[in-house]
């Protein structure tokens, strides 16, 4: 199916490893060109840019610590400078800390938030403000979780707040500028099998998979297909909404 991707420019965060990864090389088979940020592994970089470079598109690396909100604001400008263009947003990078809320310090929840929730709105101010320049549309999807709904049991309160304030801004904003051709969505997801959570996964491995109706963990990949057809031609009619995609553990 083509999805109407050839020849574009998308934005992918936190991009060398995880879902992120699997979304830039699914963008890349789709035939888009893909600027990804990465924290600090460049080696990881540099072999996800040859992996781009294999599917007969091209890639640009950005290093990025997206706690420093002064670096975010340059990422569009610096794409643009690369490819011409940005058409397609996906912002995908998070924190995942542990710690139950009696012990949350100030410091982690700030950074998990900035990290998390201000950084995305940063991108997306900027991203929006580029698409309205240049007349033309574009389209965001801003990852969350089952944990913007559910909460969490395992300390990780900060997490799922910065997920669920991320839910009620991309309604917000995909409100504002659904007329300016910019489709806002989100991308709700469960288990997947990543860095993130296998430390978590290796300990107690039962207790996550038997929270899945489907019975098994998402693979990074399946993620990836579903979140190119969001940024897709094929879903110019879906904005604001969020698309539960956790193996039934939401359901909504």
């Amino acid at each position: 199916m083509d999805l109407g991707i050839k020849g574009k420019t998308a934005i992918v965060t936190g991009g060398s490893r995880g879902v992120g990864k699997a979304v830039v090389l699914a963008l890349a088979e789709a035939g888009a060109h893909v600027v990804f940020t990465y924290q600090s592994n460049r080696a990881k970089a540099e072999a996800l840019l040859e992996e781009v470079r294999l599917r007969g598109t091209e890639a640009e690396a950005i290093q990025l610590d997206l706690s420093d909100a002064a670096a975010t604001e340059t990422v569009i400008e610096q794409a643009v400078k690369r490819f011409g263009r940005v058409d397609l947003l996906v912002n995908n990078a998070a924190v995942w800390p542990t710690s139950y809320v009696k012990d949350i310090e100030l410091n982690q929840w700030n950074e998990t938030m900035q990290i998390n929730l201000t950084s995305v709105f940063l991108l997306c101010q900027r991203f929006v403000n580029h698409c309205l320049t240049v007349g033309k549309p574009g389209k965001i999807l801003n990852v969350t979780s089952q944990a913007a709904f559910h909460g969490s049991t395992t300390g990780h309160a900060h997490y799922a707040a910065s997920k669920a304030g991320l839910v009620g801004f991309s309604i917000s904003l995909a409100r504002e500028h659904a007329k300016d051709g910019i489709n806002v969505n989100s991308l709700a997801l469960g288990i997947v099998e990543t860095d993130m959570i296998k430390d978590a996964l290796a300990q107690n491995e039962a207790y996550y998979v038997n929270r899945i109706p489907l019975g098994r963990v998402a693979q990074p990949k399946e993620i990836a297909e579903i979140a190119c057809f969001l940024v897709s031609e094929k879903a110019n009619y879906i904005t604001g909404a969020t698309l539960d995609a956790t193996g039934g553990m939401l359901m909504r």
